[in-house]
């Protein structure tokens, strides 16, 4: 079915050819289930080894926001709440999933997507110089993404700031993935998957968005920091009875390194579109360097632009202009891209 270009997110298509081919080999496969089969060990393995993280603690679970639910109520108490920046995803994008689960959104000022680890700190150090901080909701956890909302990146550099306020503070350091792919294919980024299992208490490594069907992969490096996370996980509603559905598709993102592969193809797509939005004198909300471009448009002009293009409004920049934002992904092709560039 031909329609207009999709640029407007990056899991509209179904999954990567090969996770497909995978996917029928395995059909009638019976195995265990709840994600105790052997192929989704062997996932776990190859996850575990591309984070050089050998006794990390690996668990599957289908989406993004129920991953973070899960994450966020396995590490907090009752009475704590999770800092965020106030753009991050579990503040506006996760309809109040993680308050639903009983849990505060702290949120911080942003800086296209960011916070710091100086903001985090003065933010703890105010609340506990505060003599009625036990009145309060008590900040219980650090949560990031990478990259963030606005497509920017942390640094290592910026990671372990951020490690030394949650040692400091003796609280956990949480980082969301869902696009994490993309942050790895990206020539700016200075940040592995084995620094991510250095600096963090736990993180997801994105699947939904990057290749799959359906699928994020948690690693917690230390298997002591959340006692029982199975069981949470079923608490939750969150266990996948044919686990294996979500073994297999990780097995082959990271058995050649295809999750690599899916990043850095889906940047090189995002950098041929950014050029021809800047040769062609179009202005940039946010000079993103991943696979999300934040494109202001003329109000008269993005009537033609979305009778052809899908897009996403991001936020209205003034009374004749709008910012949108254009996405690529693991499939982004170069005629997609062309066909695109014709209609800019």
């Amino acid at each position: 079915m031909k329609g207009k270009l999709g640029f407007a997110c990056d899991y509209m298509k179904g999954a990567h050819p090969s996770v497909m081919e995978k996917m029928m080999e395995t059909n009638m496969m019976e195995t265990i289930g709840y994600g105790r089969d052997e192929v989704t060990e062997e996932a776990r393995d190859l996850v575990r080894k591309a984070c050089d993280c050998p006794k990390a603690l690996v668990e599957f679970l289908i989406g993004g926001t129920q991953t973070n639910a899960v994450m966020i109520d396995a590490f907090l108490r009752s009475y704590q709440g999770v800092i965020a920046a106030d753009t991050g995803h579990i503040s506006i994008h996760e309809a109040g999933a993680i308050e639903a689960s009983g849990h505060k959104v702290i949120t911080l000022p942003h800086s296209e997507g960011k916070i710091t680890a100086r903001q985090v700190k003065e933010y703890l150090e105010n609340y506990y110089n505060d003599d009625s901080y036990e009145h309060m909701v008590i900040p219980g956890m650090i949560y990031l993404s990478q990259p963030t909302e606005y497509g920017t990146l942390y640094s290592l550099e910026e990671l372990k700031g951020f490690r030394q306020v949650c040692d400091e503070y003796d609280i956990p350091l949480y980082i969301d993935g869902a696009r994490l792919a993309y942050a790895l294919g990206c020539p700016d980024n200075d940040v592995t998957l084995k620094d991510l299992a250095c600096v963090c208490d736990a993180f997801y490594i994105g699947g939904t968005k990057c290749g799959l069907l359906f699928g994020e992969a948690v690693v917690i490096p230390d298997p002591e920091a959340i006692p029982h996370l199975f069981t949470t996980i079923k608490q939750h509603g969150a266990l996948l009875a044919k686990g294996r559905l979500l073994g297999v598709q990780f097995a082959e993102l990271f058995r050649n390194g295809l999750y690599y592969e899916i990043g850095k193809h889906a940047m090189e797509a995002a950098e041929r579109i950014k050029n021809a939005l800047k040769e062609k004198g179009y202005r940039f909300k946010i000079d993103s360097p991943t696979n999300q471009i934040f494109c202001i448009m003329d109000n008269e002009a993005l009537k033609g632009f979305g009778e052809r293009v899908e897009y996403t409004f991001w936020e209205k920049y003034d009374d004749t202009h709008t910012v949108i934002r254009l996405a690529t992904d693991w499939g982004t092709t170069d005629e997609e891209v062309d066909a695109l560039i014709d209609v800019l």
